[in-house]
Formats: C-alpha cells, structure tokens, sequence
C-alpha cells in the first residue's frame, strides 16, 4: 500500500499558490500515479480537511544545458485542491 506521504510529495509556495489560497485552493506536487482519489484521500489524512474538489495536470520537464550536451528535468504532476467552506491549511 502507498502511503499518503508518498502521494502527496509537497505544498507548492509559489506566487500563483498564494493569490489562489483566498478561494480555498491549494497546490501540491504530487506522484505522477496518483489519481485524484487518492489525493484527495491522502490531503485528507495528512492535513485534516475535507477536500472538495481536485485538479491535475501533467507538466512537462524543462530543457536544461550540461557543458556541450541538452536534457530534459522530469515530467511532474501537479494538484489544485479546493476545500470545503470552513477548512484552510496553516501554510506559515
């Protein structure tokens, strides 16, 4: 069984993060295996909130230069978790 923590591997702080926190909406890196189910599950268990909804999306790796030659970083996916009326997650 896959734990919550291995699910959920961050709370992304970026600037578009913090101007959607206000509407109840959080961003997380998350396993690229993970359905929204087991997000929302594993938001759940980790933070202790109810989750109404969740978005992904896949995000492409960047292109990055070493010496002579080119590479890509990783693929990742991210998460766009809205909670319930009430709930909110301590980010400080």
């Amino acid at each position: 069984m896959i734990s919550s923590y291995d699910i959920v591997r961050t709370l992304l702080r970026t600037e578009k993060g913090t101007h959607i926190e206000p509407e109840r909406k959080y961003l997380f890196q998350v396993s690229k295996a993970a359905n929204k189910v087991q997000i929302k599950k594993a938001v759940e268990e980790i933070y202790s909130v109810k989750v109404q909804d969740v978005n992904t999306g896949i995000l492409p790796g960047k292109q990055k230069r070493v010496r002579q030659e080119y590479g890509y970083t990783p693929d990742w996916k991210k998460a766009i978790v809205t909670l319930k009326e009430g709930f909110k997650i301590d980010v400080t």
